[in-house]
């Protein structure tokens, strides 16, 4: 199997962060924040736009995968990790098992389960339909997780200006692209490989000035080389539990085997696209946002490889 292009650029741009920092520190001639935020508010216009009203109606239909699919994404990851949290309180891998939480309270992608989907030989007009929600769904329940336990740590937040930023940054241009799906959507879909393109630029971009501010500070100073290891075993760990326990879930439902297929793939994605763009809100002001991402990029350069073999394996299987 191939390597991602995109896994190779992230490792890049946290290469470059670390030897290259200047362009991310504050005295830098680059307004890299500024660069970011707009670029963020753009990415969820573009979404709006590109959002498929043709998809959605046909997707309400199928009520059971869709509810599989979004307790999975919302329920199940977030549960998996919080059970650990008594063992973790007040111990140096507090933050590490926060940065873990993040990850899994995030939506699942949109267009690489789209894409496995239908290499699987899945179906497709429901995974656009769950990639579709789960973003939107994530915008309000994503935070909503990380704010009790973020309360817990010794980092001030301020959660009205932190709703305040998701809001004029990711709710507002989403509404504004929705509402102008009908004159510009068929634009924004023919143009959907370049978009796709300055969507990674932006995230390329937040993930090199948030491991610059990381580096600066020395966040990953305590972490070994061990626990990287670690934290990759349990990030495959939790995707292999997921992806087992829906595969049970939908044969007790008697799924048939494109809504299977649908249900394991999209259930157990987790989007990094949100994921850099929810930590651009919550953990912006703070110099733990590069840690926070560790566990996502790990888990999203993991889902690419092993879906797209499962995907393969599954596709070959019909023809």
């Amino acid at each position: 199997m191939k390597i991602d292009p995109f896994v190779i650029a992230i490792a890049l741009s946290i290469t470059l962060a670390y030897f290259f920092p200047q362009l991310g520190l504050g005295e830098s001639p680059v307004p890299l924040d500024t660069i970011a935020s707009i670029g963020i508010s753009l990415i969820f216009f573009f979404y709006g736009l590109k959002l498929s009203s043709e998809a959605i109606k046909s997707g309400l239909k199928n009520w059971k995968l869709h509810i599989v699919v979004q307790a999975s994404t919302f329920l199940l990851f977030p549960l998996l990790v919080v059970v650990f949290y008594p063992f973790v309180k007040g111990t140096s891998h507090e933050m590490l098992w926060l940065s873990i939480l993040f990850m899994a309270a995030l939506p699942s992608t949109v267009s690489s389960s789209v894409v496995m989907v239908s290499l699987a030989k899945g179906n497709v007009s429901a995974a656009i339909f769950n990639a579709s929600i789960s973003g939107l769904i994530g915008i309000a329940i994503t935070p909503l997780w990380m704010s009790s336990f973020i309360q817990e740590t010794s980092i001030e937040y301020d959660f009205t200006a932190i709703y305040m930023q998701l809001i004029i940054e990711i709710l507002m241009p989403l509404i504004l692209g929705l509402l102008l799906r009908r004159f510009l959507g068929e634009l924004a879909r023919k143009n959907s490989r370049k978009l796709s393109l300055f969507d990674k630029s932006i995230i390329l971009i937040i993930i090199y000035k948030s491991f610059v501010h990381s580096f600066e500070e020395k966040v990953f100073s305590e972490l070994k080389f061990i626990d990287l290891i670690l934290l990759f075993v349990l990030v495959v760990s939790i995707f292999f539990f997921v992806y087992f326990i829906i595969g049970w879930i939908v044969q007790k439902l008697n799924f048939n085997r494109e809504d299977q297929i649908t249900a394991q793939f999209c259930g157990t994605k987790k989007s990094l696209v949100h994921g850099t763009v929810f930590s651009e809100a919550l953990f912006g002001q703070t110099n733990i946002m590069g840690l926070m991402l560790l566990p996502l990029m790990l888990f999203h350069a993991f889902q690419i490889l092993i879906i797209s073999i499962f995907a393969t394996r599954k596709g070959a299987n019909v023809e």
